[in-house]
């Protein structure tokens, strides 16, 4: 309990309230490494859709379609959470609703590529639903000046449990292998054992973290679904005013694109163009979420210290570093290389991220800032696999294209991270947190 300092926390925080926060990124981990990462986004390249050439495109066009939902409802839902006081609530709906469509998942078998799209759009529009609502949390729970080493927790200890949820799974994997099993038989039970340890581990939060927000003394009518749009547009339109977070909006954009390639991809990119197996690739991204692990941990103490803008822009070198390496690598000690240097770039420029929106956001409207912030890194998650599935269905196939195209949307990241000046930021969120 040593890492939980009080001094790192606000007043009337208690250590247990900042572990169950954390073991939400636990508890949700397991979705992002199993399904997206390490194991489903491979079946349904591979067996789901026969490895045509146009699977890998169809894997982040169903992805992008969720992404395109939470970008336009995020917003709203945060400004409906900030309004009701009810970010807890909601994150209890969104959970539910991300573990049973992980759990329909199981029913997705070879040809069945329709219904594998659907439920992971379903799926994947509920867990970043809850994802964006956590991270509303953070700056309830640390004191500004600790908010990068708070975070830091959360994407360490959500690392080891996306690490729990893919060694359960390899080991079953492994298990159904030496019987003969093949993915159709064992894919789908990894699917039963990442929606029950979402579930189990989350309760943690639901019975420890407190809302804190109180309902606002309004009397603006409750907001519906048919306003999103309108309030999307005018939640941007006062974060306007708000132009260090509205740069860091604009660098999210660009280097979470690569991000979300890293996640959504990895897995093909391995088995495809390198030439693992399904178990050496689940191994790998067992070892990446390790390196994942130490970095965010490592820099969510170094942020505060060495600068947040500073950390992020080495951490998006990190990642351009890696883009090459993969890109040229032909063997598979090669490719370990790359995927350690995107473990430890991975978990620490999530984690600055996520801080650096804590600071420059307005206090009285975190889940709504946070909304916008859903929406960049959404908008992220459609650009950058959407265009490494384009370029590669393009080229006829060749990813190692993509992969190097991809490293410059790190480039774009760190120029347009440039402009961010933390201090004036922070001053201004301070200035427009006293009212709306």
């Amino acid at each position: 309990m040593v890492l939980f300092s009080p001094d790192a926390l606000n007043p009337g925080v208690r250590k247990r309230e900042v572990f169950a926060w954390a073991m939400y990124d636990f508890a949700n981990s397991g979705y992002t490494t199993v399904v997206l990462t390490a194991v489903f986004s491979a079946y349904f390249v591979g067996a789901v859709a026969g490895g045509t050439e146009w699977a890998t495109f169809a894997w982040t066009l169903a992805l992008g379609i969720s992404n395109a939902i939470v970008m336009f409802s995020m917003p709203m839902i945060g400004a409906w959470a900030d309004q009701r006081g009810a970010k807890k609530r909601l994150m209890l709906v969104s959970t539910a609703g991300c573990v049973l469509g992980t759990a329909a998942l199981s029913a997705v078998g070879p040809g069945a590529i329709l219904l594998g799209m659907v439920l992971v759009a379903v799926s994947n529009v509920f867990f970043a639903w809850g994802e964006s609502l956590a991270a509303a949390f953070l700056p309830e729970l640390a004191r500004p000046d600790a908010m990068g080493k708070v975070s830091g927790w959360g994407w360490s200890l959500g690392y080891l449990g996306g690490m729990l949820a893919l060694g359960l799974s390899l080991a079953y994997v492994l298990w159904a292998q030496s019987r003969g099993q093949t993915a159709a038989d064992f894919v789908p039970v990894t699917m039963g054992i990442t929606a029950a340890l979402f579930g189990l581990a989350s309760t943690v939060t639901f019975s420890l973290l407190r809302e804190r927000a109180n309902p606002a003394q309004t009397t603006a009518p409750t907001l519906r679904w048919r306003d999103a749009l309108r309030q999307l547009r005018a939640t941007f339109v006062q974060a306007r005013g708000y132009r260090d977070f509205m740069w860091l909006l604009a660098c999210a954009v660009a280097y979470q694109g690569g991000v979300a390639v890293t996640i959504t991809l990895a897995a093909i990119y391995a088995e495809q163009v390198i030439g693992f197996v399904q178990q050496e690739t689940m191994v790998l991204i067992f070892v990446l979420n390790i390196a994942a692990a130490l970095g965010a941990f490592a820099f969510g103490y170094g942020q505060d210290r060495l600068g947040h803008k500073r950390a992020l822009a080495v951490t998006l070198l990190g990642w351009v570093v890696t883009c090459v390496i993969a890109a040229l690598t032909t063997t598979k000690g090669g490719f370990w290389y790359a995927a350690a240097i995107a473990g430890v770039c991975m978990g620490s420029s999530q984690s600055a991220g996520r801080a650096m929106a804590g600071l420059l956001a307005p206090p009285t409207r975190l889940a709504e800032f946070y909304g916008l912030w859903t929406f960049a890194t959404r908008l992220a998650s459609i650009l950058g696999p959407l265009s490494y599935g384009a370029i590669t269905w393009a080229s006829g196939g060749n990813q190692r294209v993509a992969i190097a195209a991809t490293a410059l949307l790190f480039v774009g990241g760190l120029l347009l991270l440039w402009p961010v000046d933390m201090a004036r930021g922070r001053a201004r969120a301070l200035q427009g947190g006293a009212g709306r």
